[in-house]
């Protein structure tokens, strides 16, 4: 739905004004601290990017990456932000039996602590953005837009475009731009 692509467009629009991106594999997260002290004192602006972020059950990566967004003794520097994507809101894996370690308290509810460890990641990120999933219009208007030339009949070009988006079972601005990239002009 574009997420990375949203992060990438504010780069082409900052760069000017010296943003930079630094790229970061997940499992590179441990590394965090030695990045963010590489730039701390230089005059550009930067953001510290993991694209497609999430972790499975039973790894416990996503610490380094909870201490280095704000829980370690030493904050990050103003001229650093931490960016991520991830198609999971919660960026962990939650379970059903994790509810079952709920405790009531007179009239109060305490979560179990393995559900709040687990948010407690995801709350960290000070932004969130949700991409909710498109309408047939909205991926048409998204097909047109790669289409601001064609002469052909717009039905045409348009049913086209629903079959390609039903053979896939999807309708997207991904599905949109693949449907372009294998359509014949004429």
């Amino acid at each position: 739905m574009g997420k990375s692509s949203l992060i990438k467009a504010m780069l082409n629009e900052y760069a000017g004004r010296e943003l930079r991106l630094i790229e970061v594999d997940k499992r590179d997260l441990v590394y965090l601290p030695e990045i963010v002290d590489e730039v701390r004192e230089t005059p550009q602006r930067f953001i510290v990017f993991c694209d497609d972020l999430s972790f499975e059950s039973g790894d416990d990566s996503y610490k380094d990456l909870k201490s280095a967004l704000e829980g370690s003794v030493e904050l990050p520097p103003e001229n650093v932000l931490i960016y991520a994507t991830s198609n999971r809101r919660h960026l962990l894996p939650e379970q059903m039996s994790e509810n079952r370690a709920m405790q009531r308290v007179a009239n109060e509810i305490h979560p179990g602590e393995a559900a709040d460890e687990k948010l407690s990641l995801s709350d960290r990120f000070g932004l969130w953005l949700s991409f909710y999933p498109i309408t047939m219009q909205e991926y048409l208007n998204i097909v047109d837009g790669y289409f601001p030339d064609y002469r052909g009949d717009r039905a045409v070009l348009h049913e086209a475009a629903r079959q390609f988006a039903l053979a896939r079972g999807v309708h997207s601005g991904r599905t949109a731009k693949q449907f372009r990239n294998s359509f014949a002009l004429d």
